[in-house]
């Protein structure tokens, strides 16, 4: 954990994601990513000069999904844990049985989660998106739809009065991989019908592909995301060169 820290606390400052006094609502779905993400900031909230706190909260709606060792997780380190129903299996795949489910699923965990953190007095909600996700969606928006475009590392929402986060964008998947595997995170099986079978799962078989020939591709992708930029991706300290670059190659760790 000690090296993602150092890579979580870098992202957070050349990004200012969280101000003192901050109260950080961590969204755990269950996966390793978002996880990681809770496990990360609870870690750096100890000793990071913001003295920020952490709440950890699920938005449940999928049957036959066991969060119980996530709520055991969350009591040992003494993490606030909260959890709440969106009912979204039968509002996406019964009620409206969508062809193209994973956009609504998303909007509706999205609400209720912002929701949520609204109740428990979080101004910031943190997602566990890492460098993949945001190299994956550049990619599928490129390709896709023909627009250069990314979520951002931090982004305000006026209609909640709530600001995203993403404290993870300088870590590879594979690294948070590594984390759940040596810290046995308590991964929660995800039960969606339609989980692996998204447009995102093709670019990453695309990236991979690339990566077998171009051992920095993701990198270079990254690091012309924040040079371009794209609106929110600037960061505070310039991207270096890639001699010098703040993430070391995904090949080469």
């Amino acid at each position: 954990m000690q090296k993602l820290l150092s890579r979580v606390r870098r992202c957070v400052d050349d990004y200012r994601m969280i101000a003192p006094g901050d109260r950080v609502a961590v969204g755990v779905s269950g996966g390793k990513d978002s996880l990681c993400a809770l496990l990360a900031l609870h870690e750096l909230s100890k000793f990071h000069p913001a003295g920020f706190t952490v709440t950890a909260i699920t938005v449940t709606g999928f049957p036959d999904m066991d969060f119980s060792p996530v709520a055991e997780l969350c009591e040992s380190r003494g993490i606030p844990y909260i959890s709440t129903d969106a009912a979204i299996y039968d509002i996406v795949f019964r009620e409206r049985q969508e062809k193209n489910p994973c956009s609504l699923c998303a909007k509706l965990r999205r609400g209720a989660l912002n929701t949520a953190a609204k109740a428990a007095g979080c101004s910031k909600v943190a997602l566990g998106h890492h460098l993949d996700d945001a190299v994956e969606t550049y990619l599928l928006s490129l390709l896709r739809e023909g627009r250069i475009s990314c979520f951002s590392p931090v982004t305000y929402l006026d209609r909640t009065d709530i600001t995203v986060i993403r404290p993870l964008l300088y870590l590879y998947e594979k690294d948070v991989r590594a984390a759940a595997r040596r810290n046995s995170f308590p991964v929660v099986h995800n039960t969606c019908p339609r989980d692996g079978e998204s447009d995102r799962a093709e670019v990453k078989e695309l990236l991979h592909t690339l990566s077998l020939t171009e051992k920095a591709v993701k990198e270079r992708i990254f690091g012309a995301m924040q040079r371009y930029p794209l609106p929110g991706w600037a960061p505070d300290h310039p991207p270096r060169s890639r001699k010098g670059s703040i993430l070391p190659l995904e090949n080469e760790e």
